[in-house]
């Protein structure tokens, strides 16, 4: 792009941009807390392996009052009267442990584990989108920056070839047409340069929202070749086993097929452990102090249960089969996707190339128009027309080095290959298993891992 004029000092570069994105963008680390959500399913799912432990206690005031009777014959018949108040007053505490429930926690447990390794890869998903998305708007700043400057500079020298066809109308070379040419094509470059420079307006201010800051005196960016791999076909395998869409697929179908275990748990047997102590003082008027305790393994056998349990296998049977098409459908989206941005990538190299031969030829051949124009061989027509060829070339070269650097990007985000550590970002990468391991054992505590 060195046709657009002296470069300012680079204040920005493409590296940096896409960590900004990577640590700011609100919909990545909204992304990132819904990961560490999931991670508490875990810690759920954990739960079922432990006791469970209640404490009771009551306290209260009563009054009483009745008559007891004994005696075997009407005649030798005792009657004792008793009232008064007491306070009743108790405590106790309620130990369940499950033993045994049909592998329900297990495979809970392993449910929660799959689902958190799915939200990964999810995660994985939107950084790839995330990155490609602040590596496109970068490109397309610099591209639709060097547009206007196009049109600017072909602006001036439309401005002065009317001067240039003004002055020799004024002396009788060329006719009012040529005039009128010129003030013509003149109109034509200014639109094209408010055009470009509205297209300019909207592409900062979704540099803005997407990176976080106002772009400035960007640094040009490169294609990231040297991270692909060699050949289409190696492409396409990666993309099979890294893309983070067909990893979370596949996680999906773990999710699904634990999830049949657990429906299936239901219909065997539960075995628990219930432990009880309690307390008393003051039940009755006659009973100042009682206490109880007790250990008993109890047996639940399911034997019919209306029918919901057998239904709820099936349908998890049914939507493990349609998880499985969704991953076939997921592997040939990212195969189609890999092909199409080896081919975007591929194009993009020999349209750079001959983007770049149009342009000097287009040079050479406005030089040679305006010299044969100078001595009457051609007409002040033939001299726009070879101006907007070069303007055309010239925005058809900085299109093509557009694509070409996105295309690049577009393949290593398909084969799921686009990530800080890849790209070696000079920044600290986001590590969800630090928060899982944090809060994965812990019994306790309602505070999040950050104090919150």
């Amino acid at each position: 792009m060195a046709f657009a004029g002296p470069a300012p000092a680079l204040a920005d570069t493409m590296e940096a941009a896409l960590v900004r994105a990577y640590r700011n963008n609100p919909q990545l680390n909204a992304q990132r807390a819904l990961v560490r959500s999931t991670d508490e399913n875990v810690a759920q799912a954990l739960s079922g392996y432990r006791p469970k432990a209640a404490v009771t206690a009551s306290s209260g005031y009563q009054y009483t009052d009745f008559n007891n009777t004994s005696g075997g014959t009407p005649t030798s018949i005792l009657r004792r009267e008793y009232n008064g108040t007491d306070g009743p007053r108790s405590a106790g505490i309620t130990v369940t442990q499950t033993l045994y429930n049909g592998n329900q926690t297990a495979n809970k447990t392993r449910v929660a584990e799959s689902q958190v390794s799915g939200a990964r890869e999810a995660l994985r998903v939107l950084e790839q989108s995330v990155l490609l998305s602040a590596a496109t708007i970068y490109m397309d700043y610099l591209r639709d920056a060097a547009i206007v400057e196009v049109q600017k500079s072909n602006t001036r020298v439309l401005e002065t070839t009317l001067k240039y066809t003004r002055d020799r109308f004024t002396v009788g070379i060329v006719t009012p047409t040529d005039v009128a040419q010129a003030e013509a094509q003149l109109a034509a470059g200014k639109t094209q340069e408010l055009a470009a420079e509205a297209n300019l307006v909207t592409t900062r201010s979704n540099f803005r929202r997407i990176i976080g800051n106002e772009p400035e005196a960007l640094a040009p960016g490169s294609p990231v070749d040297r991270l692909l791999p060699p050949t289409l076909p190696g492409a396409v395998d990666l993309s099979q086993i890294q893309n983070p869409n067909v990893t979370a697929a596949m996680f999906g179908i773990d999710v699904n097929f634990l999830q049949v275990k657990v429906n299936e748990g239901a219909l065997l047997p539960t075995v628990t452990m219930v432990a009880a102590a309690q307390q008393a003082y003051e039940q009755t008027l006659t009973t100042f102090r009682t206490f109880g305790a007790s250990a008993i393994a109890q047996v639940a056998v399911p034997v019919f249960q209306g029918g919901a349990e057998y239904s709820l296998i099936r349908q998890s049977k049914e939507t493990l089969a349609q998880q499985r098409l969704v991953l076939q459908q997921t592997r040939d989206q990212s195969r189609a996707d890999t092909v199409t941005a080896w081919g975007q990538l591929v194009a993009g190299r020999a349209q750079v190339a001959s983007a770049q031969s149009q342009v000097t030829a287009s040079e050479i051949a406005l030089t040679g128009v305006r010299q044969e124009a100078s001595v009457g061989q051609r007409t002040t027509l033939d001299v726009l027309n070879a101006q907007q060829a070069l303007v055309n070339a010239r925005i058809a070269l900085v299109t093509a080095e557009h694509d070409r650097v996105v295309a690049s990007y577009a393949v290593l985000s398909a084969v799921g290959r686009l990530s800080p550590q890849v790209l070696h970002l000079p920044t600290t990468t986001y590590d969800p298993g630090v928060h899982y391991q944090q809060v994965r054992d812990k019994w306790v505590g309602v505070r999040t891992p950050d104090g919150r």
